[in-house]
């Protein structure tokens, strides 16, 4: 696999700058702090799709999560016998990316491994993100490669979150998730950010879950051996939605902070300690890995309409 971004007329970006990424159906702002997502408009209707980042809910729009997914146990980890810390989902989504927009419709953003980094994630590591407009499509990419003599341990996932509702005039509880496999959902809790014993199936039928804030009381809704690759937000209000395509990622998430306008849609390849677990990263469930040299790849993209 190809692990150099692709350069064709490139414009190097400043750390304080958007990149604007536009065509004739939609046009997305992405922030080199994170790499972040923050918005996602459609230039037909108008209708933008990224949740505001209103900080009196939560103040991120769709931060990246690497070298970890979720919550620790104990907000540490073990490698070779070395205990080390990290917080709740890492920390790339902090960090300033090096920008480079090779043309209109595309950008690419890279971390890599510093000092900094290494004294609490001994990789040698770097990290890409590339965001690429495809007619009515927003394609995100991850790719992480391994610069280092050993194996790379990491997880790396999504978190955008969309806004709900959607279309001004309607209500939280007017839109609902259409899977695309008629599945039963098994929820698997968390007991303060660990992954738990207790499992609830949701309340889904014919692949749709309605939306309710309730759903997220208690935290995020963690879904493990889900058999649809794809989720649609739609509303019976009106004709506008959007389609989710989270093909290759082990895991997937949703949540919304209490009563908040919005729905994080989030795919995952890494998930967030089991209570049980005894710390170890190789050992983590969900843990990817690549031999030195080599390179892992996951996109997921959004469909506006």
């Amino acid at each position: 696999m190809d692990n150099v971004i692709p350069l064709y007329l490139p414009l190097l970006i400043s750390i304080s700058s958007m990149i604007l990424l536009q065509n004739e159906t939609i046009t997305a702002s992405i922030h080199p702090k994170g790499a972040e997502l923050q918005s996602l408009q459609n230039n037909i209707t108008g209708l933008e799709y990224m949740w505001s980042g209103d900080a009196a809910y939560w103040g991120k729009h769709s931060p990246i999560l690497f070298p970890i997914v979720g919550t620790l146990a104990n907000d540490t980890y073990t490698y070779n016998e070395q205990e080390y810390y990290l917080p709740r989902h890492g920390f790339a989504r902090e960090k300033i990316f090096t920008a480079v927009q090779t043309s209109p419709t595309e950008a690419w953003f890279t971390l890599s491994s510093s000092e900094e980094t290494l004294a609490v994630y001994p990789f040698e590591f770097e990290l890409q993100l590339g965001y690429r407009l495809i007619d009515d499509k927003l394609k995100c990419t991850y790719r992480v490669i391994n610069n280092g003599n050993d194996v790379l341990w990491f997880s790396v996932g999504g978190h955008p979150a969309f806004a709900v509702p959607l279309v001004a005039g309607t209500e939280y509880t007017d839109y609902y998730l259409q899977f695309n496999q008629d599945e039963k959902l098994e929820r698997f809790k968390l007991k303060d950010g660990l992954i738990s014993d207790d499992v609830e199936a949701l309340p889904i039928k014919d692949a749709i879950l309605a939306l309710q804030p309730s759903l997220f009381y208690e935290d995020a809704i963690v879904l493990k051996h889900l058999a649809s690759t794809n989720v649609q937000l739609l509303s019976p209000q009106h004709i506008h939605g959007l389609a989710f395509d989270f093909t290759g990622f082990d895991f997937l998430g949703l949540w919304a902070a209490k009563d908040a306008p919005f729905l994080c849609i989030e795919p995952w390849c890494g998930i967030a300690d089991n209570i049980h677990h005894d710390g170890n990263l190789e050992t983590k469930e969900g843990i990817q890995q690549i031999a030195a040299g080599e390179v892992w790849e996951r996109s997921w993209t959004v469909k506006c309409f």
